[in-house]
């Protein structure tokens, strides 16, 4: 084999994705997209409140700058029901988290990543176990509240209120939404659909995030001790600025990240510039 051929094997296998099914110690089956080389850095990436969008462009820039990336689905965002009625606070959200981690069998400590919601749950679960993990990495993080500045009551939103509070393009952003289709939020047969398939991920969510996202999880910060990366959406308006800065203020020694022409879904607006942003603080 050339080294051409090798080269482009590596590439084929780092852009794969491989489809897995992991059973955690609690008897809870659990769906894994894992992408990257077999023998890269393994991270785990946790999804945010609108779960999966498909493609997951974040995923597959870590994987071709040759990290082993695992992206577990929480229950209530899949096609079947799988373990929602036994998560039921922050507590098992986080326990879950580790669970999953654990039944990965990664042979080393992992790089955390997390997303909105699952930025949340990463930080519980550093809170928790600090020496569990290596570095972590918080998106536009969800799990701390400013009563000067309230955030947006997702579970308010008309369908067509989404990609607007959500996404710096809002028309990108229902195009990611709706898998890529030109469906139209104004049709009440869109908004029919949009409902029934959010209302499961919605009410997974609401678990920790209803009637506002704030768990206490402020008062558990100080124990994370791992190198951490913040990464926030210059216009983000879910989560606006004073959120980015309290983050910062919560753990003085993380590195912070604003990206540019980027809301609160940043992972799927500038995959590349979060993967740069990650694969250096990775490699620090």
């Amino acid at each position: 084999m050339t080294t051409t051929d090798r080269s482009t094997e590596r590439a084929t296998e780092r852009s794969a994705t491989e489809q897995r099914r992991v059973t955690t110690r609690r008897g809870i089956a659990v769906e894994v997209a894992v992408t990257g080389p077999v023998d890269g850095m393994p991270v785990v990436f946790l999804h945010g409140v609108v779960g999966p969008l498909g493609g997951e462009p974040l995923s597959a820039a870590l994987g071709e700058a040759g990290y082993r990336v695992h992206a577990p689905v929480w229950p209530g965002y899949s096609d079947t029901a799988l373990g929602e009625e036994q998560i039921e606070d922050m507590l098992d959200f986080a326990l879950h988290g580790a669970d999953i981690v654990e039944a990965l069998h990664l042979g080393r400590a992992p790089h955390l990543v997390g997303h909105s919601m699952g930025a949340m749950i990463v930080a519980e679960m550093a809170a928790l176990a600090p020496g569990a993990y290596d570095r972590v990495v918080l998106i536009a993080p969800l799990g701390l509240w400013l009563d000067a500045h309230p955030i947006t009551d997702i579970y308010t939103l008309l369908p067509f209120e989404f990609p607007q509070v959500l996404f710096h393009d809002p028309a990108a952003g229902t195009a990611m939404m709706t898998g890529g289709s030109t469906v139209d939020f104004g049709d009440p047969q869109a908004i029919q659909r949009f409902l029934i398939g959010n209302s499961r991920r919605l009410g997974t969510a609401g678990k920790i995030l209803f009637p506002i996202p704030n768990r206490r999880l402020s008062k558990r910060l100080y124990r994370i001790t791992n190198p951490a990366l913040i990464v926030w959406g210059d216009d983000d308006r879910l989560l606006p600025a004073p959120y980015a800065t309290a983050w910062s203020s919560a753990l003085p020694h993380a590195t912070t990240v604003t990206v540019a022409e980027a809301g609160h879904m940043v992972p799927y607006e500038q995959p590349d510039d979060v993967a740069a942003a990650l694969t250096s603080f990775f490699a620090t």
